[in-house]
């Protein structure tokens, strides 16, 4: 049995989402035998805590800013603790939408077009026809994205909120319609596996937040109901986005697609996917016959130093 530490909660916008993977890790490796100390960066002496703990281990549970951008990631690798999911420059850079995007464009995967703007400018006046969508650069968990539909008279106002707290840069991109599908990886040694693709169908207008965490927001159709070909094509950019980003242990990519159209797209690729109960890696995981505690061992069991 190991000492492990928990990493959970943070500081950005997501804390509520990390909070609540973190409490199912937390029980699962308790379950397991492991000794467990939950550590909260939000505390000023977390670094002193981690340190007093001496774990063998450290589980990363942090999402958005400060947690799966790759500046975690950098204490960990200078305290040289052996931690779970990916390393600094795969985390920065999937954090990054715009530089992600142009990583993986050159592999081939199907992006929708955009571009990065200064919110103030992207709120001055339409930046592309719409409908269009506007999201924060470096957030996850759909913080701060909203849909300009078609026929908007007048540009993004959200943007120039005095309470905005997402960053400078948003990426403007065109709207993909259709529905939405996600693909669970595991970083294996053998290469990178997905596990399945799952439809995800939102009780609202579209998977925001609330259709992501909150009970009964979604509903998840696994397997998809989609073509062998559909399906072998999301698992395999899938992989490929993992591979190419530089990512390890557990991935989840996102894809839009639109049947009337044929457009199909990669959104974008969380490198620290959700744990929670109504999380989409985990029930993948399940499906595949991989219990939630026998997810969590091998996150445990792939972390490792330096990533």
């Amino acid at each position: 049995m190991a000492r492990v530490a928990v990493l959970l909660g943070g500081l950005s916008p997501e804390r509520p989402v990390s909070l609540s993977t973190g409490a199912g890790c937390v029980a699962a490796l308790k379950r397991l035998g492991h000794e467990v100390g939950e550590i909260d960066p939000q505390d000023e002496d977390w670094v002193e805590q981690l340190k007093a703990f001496k774990a063998d281990k450290v589980i990363n549970v942090l999402h958005g800013a400060w947690g799966e951008d790759g500046r975690v990631q950098g204490v960990l690798d200078y305290l040289r603790i052996p931690y779970s999911h990916s390393g600094v420059l795969a985390s920065a850079l999937a954090m990054d939408k715009n530089k992600a995007k142009a990583v993986l464009a050159g592999y081939g995967i199907p992006l929708a077009a955009g571009k990065l703007m200064d919110r103030h400018e992207a709120a001055k006046t339409h930046p592309m026809a719409p409908p269009y969508v506007v999201k924060p650069n470096a957030q996850g968990s759909s913080v701060g994205v909203f849909i300009v539909r078609e026929g908007a008279n007048r540009p993004p106002e959200q943007l120039l909120d005095p309470d905005w707290t997402y960053g400078e840069d948003v990426l403007v991109e065109e709207f993909i319609g259709g529905r939405e599908y996600t693909v669970a990886v595991l970083g294996e040694e053998a290469g990178p596996r997905a596990l399945a693709v799952t439809e995800i169908i939102p009780a609202g207008e579209w998977y925001d937040y609330n259709a992501k965490y909150a009970a009964g927001g979604s509903r998840h159709e696994l397997p998809a109901k989609i073509s062998s070909e559909m399906t072998g094509k999301m698992m395999r950019w899938a992989e490929i986005a993992h591979d190419a980003l530089g990512c390890r242990g557990l991935t989840r990519s996102d894809f839009k697609w639109d049947e009337k159209t044929g457009k199909v797209c990669l959104i974008e690729v969380n490198t620290q996917p959700g744990m929670t109960p109504t999380s989409l890696a985990p029930e993948q995981a399940a499906y595949l016959g991989m219990s939630y505690d026998q997810l969590v061992t091998w996150i445990l069991e792939d972390a490792s130093w330096p990533r």
